[in-house]
């Protein structure tokens, strides 16, 4: 606890609950953004704001968007018959900056877990099927992170693709227990490039 006032010490708070910040982190991002108020703080708080009141999920893929499909769906330039699928929008974003993927996505929002009671609904497998089954795809490209939960999880969907249409894996380059969002470039173009049947 500082001696900080309310509204600073909530600020601190609430920006401790942020991925890679503690409570020393935020102390210290918070004293940063007051004193570079004009040049940080406010324009940072008018970000937020705006994407707190466009920012919504794509009904078809899961992608983080403005609108009610993002722009990777409705692009005209994606190829149709492709769908990777993908643990969250960060690895989406991952595999989008490798550059190499021109097809569309589904992002599952997590792994299967018996442990967290996470179920194939709660990821939206069942959407994945029924997408493989509306949009005539021929492919399903399983870039899941290669930890036991993704492993299982990528285990589940092939078995329920199976006769519906390929089903493919990321291969060589993405080491066990890695994840998408902490590679390269060079590596998950590599690892898409020479994915495998599963």
């Amino acid at each position: 606890m500082t001696d900080a006032p309310r509204d600073i010490e909530n600020l601190i708070e609430l920006m401790a609950k942020l991925p890679g910040l503690g409570p020393r982190s935020a102390r210290r991002a918070v004293l940063y953004l007051i004193r570079k108020r004009a040049l940080v703080l406010t324009p940072l708080a008018d970000a937020m704001q705006a994407v707190a009141e466009t920012a919504r999920e794509c009904v078809t893929c899961g992608n983080v968007s403005t609108s009610d499909r993002c722009d990777i769906c409705t692009s005209a330039k994606r190829a149709k018959g492709e769908i990777c699928v993908v643990e969250n929008v960060a690895d989406l974003w991952a595999m989008e900056r490798a550059g190499i993927f021109k097809g569309r996505y589904h992002v599952l929002g997590g792994t299967l877990s018996a442990l967290d009671a996470v179920g194939p609904e709660d990821l939206g497998i069942p959407r994945l099927v029924t997408r493989v089954i509306e949009e005539e795809i021929t492919e399903v490209i399983l870039a899941l992170n290669a930890t036991v939960d993704g492993q299982t999880t990528a285990h589940y969907i092939a078995e329920e693709l199976e006769g519906r249409c390929l089903v493919s894996s990321l291969a060589q380059g993405v080491p066990v227990g890695g994840e998408l969002d902490y590679l390269d470039e060079g590596t998950i173009s590599a690892a898409l490039s020479a994915r495998k049947r599963m």
